[in-house]
C-alpha cells in the first residue's frame, strides 16, 4: 500500500516575511524601548537638574557659617511671626527678641521647594515695634523654605511654610 503525503497548498506560505503579522509584533517591543530611551535621553539633556550643586565643598563649608548665624539668633532669642494676605498681596509680620525689637533692614527669602525660578527675595524695614509689611505677588501652592537675615547678615532664622495650608507661621531661633 502506497501512502502519499498530503500536499500543503497554503497561500500564506508564499507571502514574503514582512506581510506576516508575527515579525512586526515581535519587533514592536524593542521599538518601544528604543523610543522610550530616546525620550529619556532628550529629557536628561534638555532639562538641567537644579538640585545638583557645582561646588559641593564650598557649600559644605558654608553650612558651618550658617550654623554660627543660627547660634547668634538663638542667643538673641529671635522670634518672627509672618502672615500673608493674598487678597491684598501683602506679607506682614513682626520680629522681636525678649529684650527689644530688631532694628535694621530684613532680607526675607522665600525658596520654592522644587522650582528655583520661583524663589523670591524681599527686603523689609521693621518699625520701632518690629512690625513690617512688604508687597508680595500671589504665592504658588507649595512648601516654602523661609530664610530671614539681618542687615549685617550676622544672624538668620529659617523655617518651613506650607502655603496655603498655613496662613501664618512663627519662626523661633533654636540652637543647632
Amino acid at each position: 500500500m502506497q501512502t502519499t503525503a498530503p500536499v500543503l497548498n497554503r497561500a500564506s506560505d508564499t507571502k514574503p516575511w514582512y506581510r506576516h503579522p508575527w515579525p512586526w509584533l515581535l519587533m514592536l517591543g524593542p521599538l518601544v524601548v528604543v523610543i522610550a530611551a530616546c525620550y529619556t535621553a532628550w529629557l536628561a539633556y534638555s532639562q538641567q537638574d537644579a538640585l545638583v550643586v557645582d561646588d559641593y565643598y564650598k557649600q559644605g563649608k558654608a553650612i558651618n557659617q550658617d550654623l554660627r548665624r543660627d547660634r547668634v539668633a538663638a542667643d538673641m532669642r529671635l522670634k518672627m511671626n509672618i502672615r500673608y494676605d493674598a487678597a491684598a498681596g501683602v506679607l506682614a509680620g513682626t520680629i522681636s527678641n525678649l529684650a527689644h525689637p530688631e532694628s535694621g533692614k530684613l532680607t526675607i527669602s522665600l525658596v520654592h521647594s522644587t522650582l528655583p525660578s520661583k524663589d523670591m527675595r524681599l527686603e523689609a524695614q521693621p518699625d520701632a515695634q518690629g512690625n513690617f509689611s512688604v508687597a508680595l505677588p500671589m504665592l504658588d501652592v507649595a512648601r516654602w523654605q523661609v530664610l530671614v537675615e539681618g542687615e549685617k547678615r550676622d544672624w538668620r532664622l529659617n523655617g518651613e511654610w506650607a502655603w496655603p495650608h498655613d496662613r501664618a507661621i512663627e519662626i523661633r531661633a533654636e540652637a543647632p
